[in-house]
């Protein structure tokens, strides 16, 4: 199962939305009100509701007549309400979207959120996602590339600690057995040319795939 949770980054960043029918769509704030103007009807709304209008409320109450409004003064995020309340649909795949846009602090607290619920749920994709980009967090081990897809270039970075053991098979810049020390961006905008893999055996990852 996929679950898709949307919060209220600028809507002209969104991935297509339409292209994940079956997808249970979770609102984050005033991503409830993007989720409704496109026509998704959310599973669940989310959030403090401080960043819409009061008629924008009205009609969020509406639609969820048991709306619980978080408090504004909390010590989660409304992103990280909405990722406790995905595990209850026991997702295979969780996209998040609406977060990269706007505030950047509001980005960062989105990343690392995600970045500890990727290792508290090691079985489930977590991948933060607009229309021009992919993010995921990988653990050691190994992964395997697909070429010729939407995403043209891709970039690694280690996240909290030195990545060790960083292998690279079927891109344009091959490497074995390197180290990436935190802080380094050596290894941004490679490419596939066929086929490719990824292996590494210490640290963590932040996988960063563009399309242009």
């Amino acid at each position: 199962m996929i679950v898709v949770l949307t919060a209220g980054g600028p809507a002209d960043e969104l991935p297509d939305l339409s292209l994940y029918e079956g997808a249970s769509h979770i609102g984050v704030d005033a991503g409830v009100m993007t989720l409704l103007g496109l026509g998704i009807e959310p599973v669940e709304a989310i959030g403090d509701f401080d960043s819409v209008t009061d008629r924008e409320y009205e009609k969020i109450r509406s639609a969820f007549p048991s709306l619980e409004r978080s408090p504004a003064e909390k010590d989660e995020s409304d992103t990280e309400l909405a990722l406790k309340k995905a595990m209850h649909y026991n997702p295979d795949t969780v996209i998040i979207t609406g977060v990269t846009g706007g505030r950047l602090d509001h980005y960062m607290a989105a990343l690392h959120i995600v970045f500890a619920y990727q290792r508290s749920y090691p079985d489930i994709d977590f991948i933060v996602l607009n229309k021009q980009n992919r993010i995921r967090f990988m653990e050691p081990g190994k992964y395997n590339f697909e070429a010729g897809g939407e995403f043209k270039y891709i970039s690694f970075y280690p996240f909290a600690e030195e990545v060790s053991g960083f292998t690279l098979e079927g891109f344009r810049y091959p490497v074995e057995d390197e180290r990436i020390p935190f802080g380094s961006t050596r290894f941004i905008s490679n490419e596939l040319m066929r086929d490719g893999t990824l292996e590494f055996t210490g640290g963590h990852l932040i996988v960063i795939e563009s399309s242009d």
